[in-house]
């Protein structure tokens, strides 16, 4: 389906009605466990933001699995936006918050938060109500609208992206988060994993400048998350990256997660209606060896919760 064919669609039945259906593209997959007993992918549909995680993590070998006793932890959710939960353009407080008491509980030192905010930074904090959430549940929460915080690293692969001023939080945790909202974007078709790194990053006018996909790609060279977690729970389905209304808004109720980037992001694409490979960035990525889009060789956990 074409991105257009899929907005009309959108519009003429419904917004739920018409993205719902996608999430059953990841039905005809393979879902035998690996020989350790986990999944490549989890794709978790019908309960809460706190419930899908717990599906997700268990599925992907616990959290354990992921953070060790004395690692410094970082979550990088999508809080760019001056907007409440409601309009979903900043991924869930409530998840986040989960993610943060379930690190601490496996032993984390500490566990820091932040973004590097497209709205006025305390705003975004506040409104979208994920400071509020990491401060309850024994997180820091981080200014990333101070270049001071930000540090120049070499791209070691890059092709176009051969430095890049990195917040100092990516630079010294241990295990990197990476927890982006599902939503569409206007020059990237979707706003997911990929996307949502650019939240690190000082300078994001270079990408816009120079080849955004490109530059989106060569950043995986540098690092790539440990984790990644695609709230689903609100799905912005147009008007992206921030929306203009509820109207934009599909309560999906749908959670991704798995290690490789690619993956996820080609997993949740398919909720749009996009083919993977139609995502320039995603194919770059690949093609560079930072992960797979061939989802049919991936063993996928997916849940249904009534």
């Amino acid at each position: 389906m074409k991105r257009r064919e899929f907005m009309t669609r959108a519009a003429s039945v419904g917004l739920l009605g018409a993205v719902a259906p996608m999430f059953g593209s990841l039905e005809t997959l393979a879902s035998t466990p690996q020989s350790d007993g986990t999944y490549n992918l989890a794709a978790i549909r019908g309960g809460g933001p706190i419930q899908m995680f717990e599906k997700a993590i268990e599925a992907l070998g616990g959290i354990q699995r992921f953070v060790k006793p004395g690692q410094r932890v970082l979550i990088k959710p999508n809080i760019g936006w001056d907007a409440p939960p409601e309009r979903a353009a900043n991924t869930n407080p409530d998840l986040i918050g989960h993610i943060v008491k379930e690190a601490l509980k496996a032993g984390a030192s500490n566990v820091y938060v932040f973004d590097h905010t497209c709205d006025q930074a305390d705003r975004c904090y506040q409104n979208s109500k994920i400071e509020e959430a990491v401060k309850n549940n024994g997180g820091i929460i981080v200014p990333g609208h101070n270049e001071t915080n930000y540090k120049e690293v070499v791209i070691p692969g890059g092709k176009i992206l051969k430095t890049a001023k990195v917040h100092e939080q990516l630079i010294n945790a241990d295990v990197f988060i990476n927890v982006p909202i599902l939503k569409h974007h206007g020059s990237t078709t979707v706003s997911l994993s990929v996307k949502n790194l650019m939240g690190v990053v000082w300078d994001r006018r270079f990408y816009h400048r120079n080849n955004l996909s490109q530059c989106l790609a060569d950043f995986l060279s540098y690092r790539k998350p440990d984790l990644n977690i695609i709230d689903g729970y609100r799905m912005l389905t147009r008007n992206g990256p921030q929306g203009i209304s509820t109207n934009d808004v599909a309560d999906l109720k749908a959670l991704i997660a798995g290690t490789d980037i690619v993956a996820v992001d080609a997993a949740a694409t398919l909720m749009f209606g996009s083919k993977p490979e139609d995502i320039e960035h995603l194919r770059i990525a690949q093609e560079m060896g930072f992960g797979n889009m061939d989802l049919k060789s991936m063993s996928i956990k997916r849940i249904k919760i009534a």
